[in-house]
């Protein structure tokens, strides 16, 4: 559905309700600064919200659904999406209103009032902006807080007192760090030091909506500008505090490791040149984690990090739980993490079949993420250093696509299965029957027998009395 043919309906029942409504928010601003507008539209209704949403529902009978949050005087058409880009998805209808917020909830009690008290509530002046609709279109700005001239100064300011906005709803830091990140606009200062002052507010807000809007934060263009505001103002440390761990240099006998936080910030951006997705972002910000924890100087190597790969990995699921996040979304960062280091061994230790064959099966489906991050893990300024290790990779990446084409790995486990061992061997399931399935399929990554059902077999018959031999020295000494 196009803005356009909204904008018609909405004045239509706007004109025989006898209400006024506006478009608001985000729209409002995309539309000011001609840059393509956005897949919602925010609307505010001088008078029933409810009653004006169903009205518009009712137009659609076909075409999409209505869901209704009563207490918040509010409800949020969606339609029923499609491929056309100029598609709207969503229209939110909310009545002009107040909100008084108590000291330990984000929850306001709501009372009605004009265009320009509800505006004074939002979050920012670029989105305190309206336009009211009618039959003749959109009319003129109503503007009461200069959100249009902070527009043109690319500046992020609150429309009442930053205490008082950030008091009332802590979430509105993190929007103010996801927003300039987005918008690629500055926080004014008065806004960035009440982030400082209020960050504590933060434990009001739930672990669900702080990863939220996280990730809608990574999602930017250049996430580092979101992410250095949080770091600056102390805010990551409310649900983050990992990350600030990461900064600082150390020096031991003339020897010094770069800045982790630093390099961190410049792998996600460099994700977000290769990638669109928020979560790969995601595990760049914590694919060193563990190094703080890991760190030592060791006479003849300098600085180490040993093994940060694999604490990274837990600390990593630990980070998904405490953001509530996904058990898949938390599984799939904690795998990144933990392999992102095995590409640079491998190809240390040289780009064997059998070491290909190991990678493709520890990481699976999400290759190409990984290869996407260890890309991006290159942060030197030695662009000789630079152009070797991506051409390494190049050469992986090659090698990789050879081995899966001629061993069909892409969905690798034994071609003797679990079932068949067990006819064959006369055991009964236990731990005897994964072994063997493990031997086969060690075999046939390490390049000693090829990934064909025959073969497999005649290895497992041979690998047979051994395993059975093993089998009867356990049961008799259970």
């Amino acid at each position: 559905m196009r803005a356009e043919d909204i904008f018609k309906i909405v004045a239509d029942i706007s004109q025989t309700a006898g209400v006024t409504a506006y478009v608001v928010g985000g729209y409002v601003r995309d539309r000011l600064r001609e840059i393509p507008e956005k897949k919602d539209i925010d609307m505010v209704i001088e008078g029933d919200a409810l009653a004006f949403a169903k009205q518009f529902a009712e137009k659609f009978p076909e075409q999409g659904s209505l869901v209704e949050f009563p207490d918040f005087k509010t409800a949020r058409f969606v339609f029923t999406a499609d491929e056309m880009k100029e598609e709207i998805l969503e229209v939110e209808f909310a009545a002009a209103r107040t909100e008084v917020y108590q000291p330990e909830s984000r929850k306001p009690v709501v009372t009605s009032t004009t265009i320009e008290q509800d505006l004074s509530r939002r979050d920012f002046t670029v989105n305190a902006i309206a336009q009211k609709i009618t039959n003749k279109g959109l009319e003129k700005v109503v503007d009461p807080f200069d959100g249009q001239k902070d527009l043109a100064a690319h500046v992020l300011r609150t429309p009442l007192d930053p205490d008082e906005t950030f008091s009332d709803d802590p979430l509105r830091m993190l929007r103010a760090a996801r927003f300039a990140a987005q918008l690629e606009f500055a926080i004014a200062p008065e806004v960035l030091q009440a982030i400082h002052r209020n960050r504590a507010r933060l434990h009001i807000v739930s672990a669900e909506r702080i990863s939220e809007e996280l990730i809608k934060l990574l999602a930017a263009p250049k996430p580092s500008i979101g992410l250095t505001i949080l770091y600056q103002t102390k805010l990551i440390d409310e649900f983050l505090p990992e990350v600030s761990q990461l900064s600082g240099v150390e020096e031991a006998y003339g020897y010094s490791h770069k800045d982790n936080l630093a390099h961190t910030f410049a792998v996600v951006d460099n994700i977000a040149e290769r990638s669109q997705k928020p979560l790969l972002r995601f595990a760049g910000l914590v694919h060193d984690i563990a190094k703080p924890d890991t760190k030592q100087f060791v006479e003849g190597r300098g600085w180490t990090f040993d093994m940060h790969e694999h604490l990274g990995k837990k600390m990593t699921i630990d980070i998904g739980k405490r953001l509530r996040m996904s058990k898949d979304d938390v599984r799939y960062m904690a795998k990144l993490v933990r392999w992102h280091l095995q590409p640079i061994a491998l190809m240390d230790d040289g780009v064997t079949d059998s070491a290909v064959r190991r990678l493709i099966i520890n990481v699976g489906d999400d290759l190409v993420d990984l290869l996407i991050l260890c890309r991006a893990d290159i942060t030197t300024g030695n662009q000789k250093k630079k152009e070797h290790r991506l051409k390494n990779y190049d050469y992986l990446e090659r090698r990789i696509g050879e081995v899966i084409e001629k061993d069909k790995l892409r969905a690798f486990q034994s071609p003797v299965r679990g079932d068949e061992i067990m006819q064959l061997s006369g055991l009964k399931p236990g731990p005897t029957i994964g072994k063997m399935k493990k031997e086969i399929e060690r075999a046939i990554l390490d390049g000693e027998i090829p990934n064909e059902y025959e073969l497999a077999k005649a290895y497992f018959e041979k690998i047979l009395p051994v395993f059975l031999n093993e089998a009867e020295e356990w049961e008799r000494a259970v």
